[in-house]
This record gives structure tokens, C-alpha cells and sequence, in this order.
């Protein structure tokens, strides 16, 4: 953030995350009141009651607490992509992010992973005061609809959507459905301000 004011003197940013991002960006947001103007947030989890993925996922947890980094390949990035609900997502997007991602390591934290097992929920939606967007797609398997409904419900801003988008799943910037992902995005971000009532 401190290169970011930096670079354009912007104290407050439009912020968003997808999945163990959006779990930052909604801590970041709040843990620093006034630094995030508009949150938005997709293939978010809040206790991770119901989750099939975390379900499956806590099967290794004990692997995700002996080591800090966790191996990946080609077949674990093409499974964001195909794990919810094959056909989702066009696979030359996949391909292209195992190329891009697998040049630079083979291995990623473990963190976010463990925080998703062990540590739910992580964020306190009570804390974040910005107005926010939850996006949450039709297939994802993170989270359950009735989670997310849960952790929107305590949002204290007035200013706040919860967007089901059909045909997405985990992967909603990458999904074959992604203009309807980025329709919401830019719909919340360009809402007009709340004019004052009177009195």
C-alpha cells in the first residue's frame, strides 16, 4: 500500500481478492479502516461450514502443518479450474497459468491452506466498515452459499451486494462466463455516491 499511495497519492483503494486473496483483502480491509474505499471479494470462505473442497482438503492437514511450502504442478493448477464443475473455465487459460506460474516455483505456502483447514474463520465481517461486494459463483465449492450469507449479514455497511453469478465456479476471473463476473465488478466499483438525507 505504501508504493501504491506512492505511485498515485491514493490513500483509499478500490481492493479486491478471489479466494485465499479475498481472504486478505477483507483482513486487510479490516484491520485498516479508511484505506479501502470499496471491497470486493469472489471464491470467498468465511467458517467453512459445508465445504466440500475443505472437506477433502482437510485429509492432508497434518501434510500443511509439517511444511511451510506445498508442491504444485501442471494437474493441480489445471484442478482450479476443473475441480467444481468441468467446463466452466476454456483450459488454454489454465495452461497459460501453469506456464506463467510454473516458471517462476514449483512450490507454494502452505498458509492459506492451513488457515482454510484449521483456523476459520479468520476474518471478522463485523470489522470491515468499506462498502463491499461478495461474488460468489454458481459452482464454486469453497464456500456455501448459506456461509457467505452468513458472513454478508454481518457486514455493517448499508452499501453492500451479494452477487450470484450462474455458470462460474471457483475461477470466476478465468471462467468461461467471466464478462458477467466483471460486469458486477464494474458496476459496484462505478456506483454513484449516496447523496445526504435530509434531516
Amino acid at each position: 500500500m505504501k508504493i501504491v499511495e506512492s505511485e498515485t497519492r491514493q490513500k483509499k483503494v478500490f481492493m479486491y481478492g478471489g479466494s485465499s486473496g479475498a481472504l486478505r483483502a477483507c483482513l486487510y480491509a479490516q484491520r485498516n479502516p479508511g484505506r479501502v474505499a470499496r471491497l470486493m471479494a469472489s471464491a470467498l470462505v468465511y467458517t467453512g461450514a459445508g465445504s466440500p473442497t475443505l472437506t477433502k482438503r482437510r485429509e492432508n492437514i497434518e501434510e500443511y502443518r509439517s511444511s511451510p511450502r506445498r508442491n504444485v504442478d501442471r494437474a493441480f493448477i489445471h484442478s482450479m479450474f476443473t475441480r467444481d464443475k468441468p467446463g466452466t473455465s476454456e483450459m488454454i487459460a489454465a495452461d497459460a497459468l501453469a506456464e506463467a506460474e510454473l516458471a517462476l516455483s514449483d512450490s507454494v505456502p502452505t498458509g492459506t491452506y492451513l488457515d482454510m483447514c484449521a483456523n476459520l474463520p479468520v476474518v471478522d465481517p463485523a470489522g470491515i466498515e468499506c462498502p463491499v461486494c461478495i461474488i460468489r459463483g454458481e459452482y464454486d465449492g469453497i464456500a456455501t452459499e448459506e456461509d457467505l450469507l452468513d458472513f454478508f449479514s454481518k457486514l455493517p455497511s448499508k452499501d453492500k451486494q451479494f452477487v450470484f453469478i450462474s455458470g462460474l465456479a471457483h475461477a470466476a476471473t478465468l471462467g468461461v462466463n467471466r464478462h458477467k463476473f466483471w460486469h458486477a465488478m464494474q458496476a459496484f466499483m462505478t456506483m454513484p455516491e449516496s447523496r445526504s438525507l435530509a434531516g
